[in-house]
This record gives structure tokens, C-alpha cells and sequence, in this order.
């Protein structure tokens, strides 16, 4: 059921952006989803939520056609969502990243520009690779971590990417690397 739920919002979130033609790409794990689909679709890993990336000066605009499909927008600690209005729970919401600004204060890196991502099989616009990396680089959570091995054992990862990260990144994708490594037996 959490799963069909995530794909609905997903779909129901860029079709409405679709029509609005307001530019967005999927980021987060529907993103590595997407990319893992591309060649093994059974190393695809549920998602609880979705993630969308949005220049700033569109928000008013997805507010208003969000609004429209009963998405309503929230700050909730200091993060831009859309919530179901039937059921406005943060942990299950569309979560938004705005582009080419700093997740946080302590981000070394901007997040891309919405014009970096490709339609994907499923119809919705995701993030393009090396700029999914970057991010979930960025990031670096567990989570985006094992998103980034994911990538990594599906062969998504090339050199041409590797060397096309920042030092700072290309020493966290290296790390990731060697204990990915030593985990596998």
C-alpha cells in the first residue's frame, strides 16, 4: 500500500507540473529508482516519499496547480511540501529542494538547475545521472549512500562522471567505494 500511495503522489505531482508547464525533475529515491529501472528493474528499492526539484520563482505557480489536486503547500521545519489535504502527514508528503541553491547553510555545493534532468520511461522528468550523484554526494546520508552503491554495483557510475565531481565529492564516492568493498564477501 506505502508504495502504491508514493507512486500515485509521484504521478499525480508531475502530471500536474507537466500540464502547468512548470519545470521540475524528480529527485531522491524515485530518481535512483528510475536510473536503477534502466537496468535491472529488480534492484529497484522502495521510497517513502517524493522529492521534487523546483526553481524558486515557479513555487507560487506549483502552489496554485498543486493546490488544484488537493496538494497543499506547508513549511514544515523550515522545508517547502505539498500534503495531501485529506491527510497533510510530512513523512508522506512531496518534498521540495530548490534548485541551484544550498540544501543547507553547511552545503558546500548548489543543487542543479531543473533544465538537468531527461523524461524518464514512466513519463515524469527526473534528474539526469551525474547531477543525481552530485547531489546524493552532497547529501550524504546512509540513505544516499546506499542509493550511490546501488549505482555504483549497477555499473551507472563511469570514469567519465567520477572524474567530473568536485574533489570534495569524488573523495566521498571513493570512500563509499572502498567500504562497499569490504562489506561484499
Amino acid at each position: 500500500m506505502a508504495v502504491q500511495r508514493v507512486e500515485e503522489l509521484l504521478l499525480k505531482v508531475s502530471r500536474t507540473l507537466d500540464q502547468a508547464g512548470i519545470p521540475y525533475a524528480v529527485i531522491g529515491g524515485n530518481a535512483v529508482a528510475a536510473w536503477v529501472a534502466t537496468v535491472d528493474e529488480g534492484a529497484v528499492r522502495a521510497t517513502k516519499d517524493v522529492d521534487i526539484l523546483l526553481r524558486r520563482e515557479d513555487l507560487d505557480r506549483a502552489a496554485q496547480a498543486l493546490a488544484k489536486v488537493d496538494l497543499d503547500q506547508h513549511e514544515v521545519l523550515g522545508v517547502t511540501m505539498f500534503l495531501d489535504r485529506r491527510n497533510p502527514s510530512p513523512k508522506t508528503g512531496a518534498h521540495v529542494i530548490f534548485a541551484r541553491e544550498k540544501v543547507r547553510e553547511s552545503s558546500k555545493h548548489s543543487s542543479p538547475d531543473v533544465d538537468d534532468s531527461v523524461r524518464a520511461s514512466t513519463g515524469f522528468l527526473v534528474l539526469e545521472l551525474d547531477s543525481l550523484l552530485r547531489m546524493k554526494l552532497e547529501a550524504y546520508r546512509r540513505v544516499d549512500q546506499v542509493h550511490v552503491e546501488d549505482m555504483l554495483s549497477l555499473g551507472l557510475i563511469g570514469e567519465e562522471m567520477r572524474r567530473s565531481l568536485a574533489v570534495d565529492l569524488q573523495e566521498r564516492l571513493d570512500h563509499i567505494e572502498r567500504t562497499r568493498d569490504k562489506e561484499q564477501p
